[in-house]
């Protein structure tokens, strides 16, 4: 049961990611940047996961860093325009 499950999280993963990221870059290009964090921010989760995988399936860390420090300046762009 377990497995299934992963197996339609690992395909939902790899329709967000491109989805939501170049979702979120074309939100930016119409000068809209506060609305593009908020969408890239609902990215991560899918990228954590798939980096988390990379990590553990073939040592690659880098990707995992990249994306934790990513969506640490997400979230701080997130407060930046929505907050202060």
């Amino acid at each position: 049961m377990f497995m299934k499950n992963e197996k339609k999280f690992d395909t939902l993963a790899q329709f967000a990611i491109p989805i939501l990221t170049i979702g979120a870059q074309i939100v930016i290009a119409f000068k809209l940047p506060q609305w593009g964090l908020i969408v890239v921010l609902l990215a991560q989760p899918f990228w954590m996961y798939s980096s988390w995988k990379s990590y553990k399936k073939a040592g690659q860390i880098g990707i995992l860093i990249n994306t934790v420090i990513f969506t640490i300046v997400t979230a701080f762009g997130i407060i930046n325009y929505w907050i202060l």
